[in-house]
């Protein structure tokens, strides 16, 4: 067999979903790269497996120095496998860097697909997923979640975010902020565990809803923006310089008139240059 460096999902949340190939490639691995080594013992346990070979720690500080070593293993002819906490290695979890390193040296890289917390909710949500994009975690301050939010607010595709449980309640209120009181959103909490609970609603029921304590692992997904006509350019010339005749900044105003309209920033702002130039 030609080297090869195995990525495998783990179960969400319930062990019964772990897959026959994914028992069977940790109970016949040389090594099995880890995000966390505790918590694939646990895994091990619950599946009632015993793994033969070395069970190494692979979190996001340490993946750049292992991964060249793991790749010569597996040049050697050793079965590495890749392993993150819940679902798919690589997806918000370490794995990106031992995907590139083996692509550079010619070993193959091969799929154990599994669990995935992204299609699992986007599948109960009853929202359009015919397109979507994932955005992985939110920032963790107010003001630069706001920036990324800003850049999706006209976003067509439906969205998927991780976020912590005890920061749920700020990014709602944020998403309701940029989106807009209406935009339809579902959080999913504990998918495919004990409590597993799927909540929908516009962003002002579900702001309020998450003013409780939450506790678990998060997702949230949220409709995208419903297409509109975009106005006449010299409209927007003409409200930008209205608000900055009333003392506004012009980057202010531009933002706010974006905003208002529904139309990109970086428009508006074009619009204006050009105004200027003629």
């Amino acid at each position: 067999m030609s080297a090869t460096i195995y990525l495998a999902a783990t179960p969400i949340g319930n062990v019964a979903d772990a897959s026959a190939r994914l028992r069977e490639i940790l109970s016949t691995a040389d090594v099995v790269a880890a995000e966390d080594s505790r918590r694939l013992v646990r895994l091990l346990r619950d599946l009632d497996i015993h793994a033969p070979g070395q069970i190494i720690s692979f979190y996001d500080a340490v993946e750049e120095s292992k991964s060249s070593d793991l790749v010569q293993r597996a040049i050697a002819g050793e079965v590495i496998v890749v392993v993150s906490d819940a679902g798919m290695p690589t997806v918000s979890d370490p794995g990106y860097r031992i995907v590139r390193e083996a692509i550079q040296r010619g070993v193959r890289v091969s799929v154990i697909p599994g669990p995935s917390a992204v299609l699992a909710a986007l599948a109960v949500s009853g929202l359009p997923v015919d397109r979507f994009t994932f955005e992985g975690f939110l920032p963790r301050k107010s003001g630069e979640r706001t920036d990324v939010l800003e850049n999706l607010r006209d976003e067509l595709r439906t969205m998927v975010f991780f976020e912590a449980p005890h920061r749920l309640h700020e990014t709602l209120a944020d998403m309701k902020s940029v989106f807009g009181d209406e935009r339809s959103a579902v959080v999913c909490r504990e998918l495919t565990k004990t409590y597993e609970e799927v909540v929908r609603g516009n962003l002002t029921e579900l702001v309020e809803w998450s003013s409780q304590e939450i506790l678990g692992e998060i997702t949230i997904v949220v409709s995208g923006a419903s297409p509109v006509e975009h106005s006449d350019s010299g409209q927007w010339v003409e409200l930008v310089a209205t608000r900055v005749a009333l003392g506004e900044s012009q980057r202010d105003a531009i933002a706010d008139v974006a905003r208002e309209l529904r139309v990109p920033k970086r428009d508006v702002y074009e619009a204006v240059l050009e105004s200027r130039r003629s």
